[in-house]
């Protein structure tokens, strides 16, 4: 008896051994290209962590908040900011549990992102700001419009969450999921596989890009380097993500606001245009526009086409 104990107590650290040993491997060779660089940006010193962002170009403050997801940085905007910037003072953050920002073991609520989006443009860009975000973004975007509206001017959302989505709450299995992502050891592993390389393409060709032959090396490899950094503590993020804290229902406060809100939704995106119109029937001053030849990041992959909308609409104040 105390031999087959003693065996599975063996077993059991040559596991762990080999599991850390796995996610070692991962976290050094996702980051070696060593392509999020800090050297061009600053910190925000916020209350839960420090905040990266850049800085760059004059006029009217405009603030780019990338999707909510351990894999995207300030890098989404990469491909439109420089022109934003030509006419106006841009803002591009790595969020809370992402990219080069710090990424604390705590849980990521979405009113943890409302207090950091109203903090940053309080005292970082210090006047109110056209805000533009995608995605999973949008709900705490709005909901920090709501809450402290006379910092914000326009609002353009790109591609917005799903009403319903945003809807469901954590529950004991939801949070039995988080707990087990949250653990040191074997929760690392669960999600470096969900961000393996490969995994990250995927999501590229099937979600992300209407033409996936067209996605760039240089892309993929950011988003994956992004998901690792900070020896892959990105995954309490996703643990909060996929336990509901991130979600809020915002139909309260869609109905309330009474900035300017610009959707802008890409057409081959399944479902896009029943959730768009979702928005307008509870806030039927929500204008609305649609891109052809993309799907959820048009900033990556039709820069042009959606910077002609967005001039549209930052100039019809």
């Amino acid at each position: 008896m105390k031999k087959q104990v003693r065996n599975l107590l063996l077993l059991t650290t040559l596991t762990g051994i080999s599991i850390y040993g796995i996610n070692k491997t991962i976290s050094i060779s996702s980051t070696m290209k060593n392509l999020l660089k800090t050297d061009k940006g600053k910190f925000f010193n916020w209350r839960y962590g420090n905040i990266f962002y850049y800085k760059q170009g004059k006029g009217s403050p405009i603030l780019l908040i990338h999707d909510l997801n351990p894999s995207s940085s300030a890098f989404e905007w990469n491909r439109i900011a420089k022109h934003l910037a030509k006419h106006h003072t841009v803002y591009t953050l790595d969020l809370l549990g992402c990219g080069r920002s710090d990424k604390p073991n705590l849980t990521y609520s979405n009113f943890l992102y409302v207090q950091l989006i109203s903090d940053f443009i309080k005292n970082i860009i210090g006047n109110k700001a056209d805000v533009i975000a995608t995605g999973d973004s949008s709900s705490f975007t709005l909901m920090a419009c709501n809450m402290d509206s006379e910092y914000f001017k326009n609002i353009v959302i790109i591609n917005p969450s799903d009403l319903s989505d945003l809807c469901k709450t954590p529950n004991k299995r939801k949070n039995a999921l988080k707990f087990f992502i949250d653990l040191p050891i074997i929760g690392t592993l669960v999600y470096n596989l969900v961000y393996l390389e490969q995994n990250i393409r995927k999501s590229f060709y099937k979600d992300y890009y209407f033409k996936e032959y067209m996605v760039p090396t240089k892309v993929l490899d950011h988003y994956y380097e992004a998901a690792h950094l900070e020896r892959s503590h990105g995954k309490y993020l996703l643990s909060s993500i996929k336990a509901n804290y991130t979600n809020i229902n915002i139909v309260h406060a869609l109905k309330k606001i009474n900035n300017s809100i610009y959707l802008i939704g890409s057409k081959e995106k399944e479902g896009n245009k029943e959730i768009i119109d979702q928005y307008i029937s509870i806030n039927p001053s929500i204008e609305a526009s649609f891109l052809s030849g993309s799907k959820y990041l048009p900033q990556l992959e039709i820069p042009n086409n959606l910077l002609e909308v967005l001039n549209l609409y930052l100039e019809s104040k």
